[in-house]
Parts: structure tokens; sequence; C-alpha cells
């Protein structure tokens, strides 16, 4: 089985209690560990895969719980940092729906020092860089372009995903979409929610959208559509594959179970190519990870709602 690497942040959740209204109106807070890198890392370990986690956290007692966290998950944080820096923290409202509001505390995240020692591990395996905060600037931006580079110069299959916030971009979208350019055109597979395969295409509709993506440099696109299933779009091939039903009660981290089990899928085969060029057999994958995707809303917060592989398997 290949290793996969998840490079980016890990960070506290304060998750409001009494949900059902936004930020402005909680009083309440509960900790839990979050960050969507990590939480790739953790469903491809709770998987049985071999998840490792890259980030910085930091030298205190959240960086602390944070590691410990994903330790119990079974992933490897041998290669985390610790920071002087505080570490990251993010506060989080849920409507009704489970739909959320977030506002970001920016720490250690950003102060990811790149580690020349790890690129004789990289060849033949998979890299996943998917940080909401990679490209805010920092010492974690020139790293993330460092490993894109190792990944493309040691033959691993790298996937992208932009996790947009619009409360990290505010009025500077365009930067966002500059940035991201690089990873969509380098990229095997790329991971979109359907508001950022519109921001960053330019295009309202999906197909022209995923068209558009494709025109980029990305081989394989998946659009999450929520209870909808995903749009997955390859080899001139697009199809709709629909989600299970469940009673979502908080949607934080179905996207990142989604495509952690996609990923850990993935890092199942022997090679890549059959990834790249069959579309029945991604379809199958994308099924089995909107599975996975739908059993994360049905608890709160994100890791410990992340599926077992007896809950895929059932």
């Amino acid at each position: 089985m290949k290793k996969v690497y998840c490079i980016g942040e890990v960070l506290i959740d304060f998750v409001a209690e009494r949900q059902g209204s936004d930020l402005s109106k909680a009083n309440q807070f509960t900790k839990k560990a979050g960050g969507a890198p990590a939480n790739v890392a953790c469903t491809i370990s709770k998987l049985g895969g071999n998840g490792i986690f890259i980030g910085s956290v930091g030298d205190d007692p959240f960086g602390k719980f944070l590691l410990e966290t994903l330790k119990n998950e079974g992933v490897d944080v041998s290669l985390t940092q610790l920071s002087d820096t505080f570490t990251t923290l993010a506060f989080v409202s849920l409507s009704e729906d489970g739909e959320r509001d977030f506002v970001f505390s920016r720490g250690a995240d950003k102060e990811l020092k790149y580690n020349p020692d790890l690129r004789k591990n990289l060849p033949g395996n998979i890299l996943h860089l998917g940080a909401a905060t990679a490209l805010l600037g920092g010492p974690l931006e020139k790293t993330y372009g460092r490993y894109l580079f190792d990944g493309l110069t040691k033959d691993m299959f790298i996937c992208f995903d932009p996790n947009f916030r619009i409360d990290l971009w505010k009025d500077d979208e365009e930067t966002f979409i500059k940035k991201c350019m690089p990873f969509v055109e380098k990229s095997h597979l790329c991971k979109f929610s359907m508001e950022e395969a519109q921001l960053i295409s330019g295009k309202e509709d999906l197909h022209e959208a995923c068209d558009a993506l494709h025109k980029i440099g990305t081989k394989i696109i998946t659009v999450t559509l929520g209870k909808d299933g995903t749009l997955l779009s390859m080899n001139g091939t697009k199809k709709t594959i629909p989600s299970v039903k469940v009673n979502p009660v908080d949607t934080t981290g179905a996207g990142d179970a989604f495509i952690g089990c996609l990923l850990y899928q993935i890092s199942d085969l022997g090679n890549f190519e059959p990834v790249l060029e069959d579309f029945s057999l991604v379809e199958k994958m994308v099924a089995k990870a909107n599975k996975a995707g739908a059993i994360t809303t049905t608890n709160f917060g994100a890791i410990v709602s992340l599926p077992t592989k007896d809950q895929l398997e059932k």
C-alpha cells in the first residue's frame, strides 16, 4: 500500500454549542481537532491506510492535544514540526441545516518549513496538497511549492484540494485563483466544491467549469455536490455519482472524508495508471467516497465522525 503525505494545517476547531445560529450569537464552544489535511490523513489511517501528516503546531497544550489526537487515529506525525508560534485556531458555528460559519485565528500552521530529507521517501507515493491556509504566504506557501516540485520529479500521484475559505481571502479572490493555477495544472486529481469549481474556472455551468479546469492541466476532477453526490470528470466523460441518504447534523469534514477515502482506495492499487485511464474504476471509488462523506455528517465534529472500514463496508 502506498503512503499518502498530507501537507498543511491542523488546528483547533472551537465548535459553538446550541447550534442553529451564526457565530455572532454563540457564547459557548467545545474544543475539537480539525484542519483539512489532518482530517484527510485521519480518514486514510482510520480506513487502514498509511496516512502521514506534515504540518506545524505550536509548542503549547493545544499543539500537544492535536498531535495526540492524530496519533490515536493511527496517523504518522513523526514529520510534524513544533513552533514557538501559537497553534492555529478556528471558530465554527452550524446553522440548522448543518452548514458552517467559520472564523480563523491563524498561528503555527504558516511556519511549516521544507524538509529536504523527505525526498528520498517520496518516489511512487501519493502527495495530497489540501490546506485552506497554504496560499496565504509565509514559509508554508514556499514549502507547498517545493513539495509540488518534489511530487512532479519523484513520480508521485498528486492531489490538490483548494479548500477556499471566504473568511481568509475576503476581497482578494483573484489572487487566490492565480495561486491555485500551478496546482490545478500539475495535479493528477483535483477535488473541488461546486463554488470552488465555478470560482477558479470562471464558469457557472459545472460541465463547462470542468472543461476549463481540464484545459489548465488536471486529469481527474471531482466536484462534491453535498446530498446530490459528486460530479466526476475525466478522459472526456462526465457523470454525477449519487450519494447515500442520511440525516446530516454537521457537515464539517465531509469533503475531507470524501477525498481521504478516495486517496485510500488509490493508495491500495499497485500503480496509478488504472486510475488515470479507467473511468468505471474511479466511478466505483467515488461512490464509496461519497458514502464516507455522508457518514461523517451524521455526528458532530470532523475527526471523531470519520468512518471506520467496517462502517464503510456495511
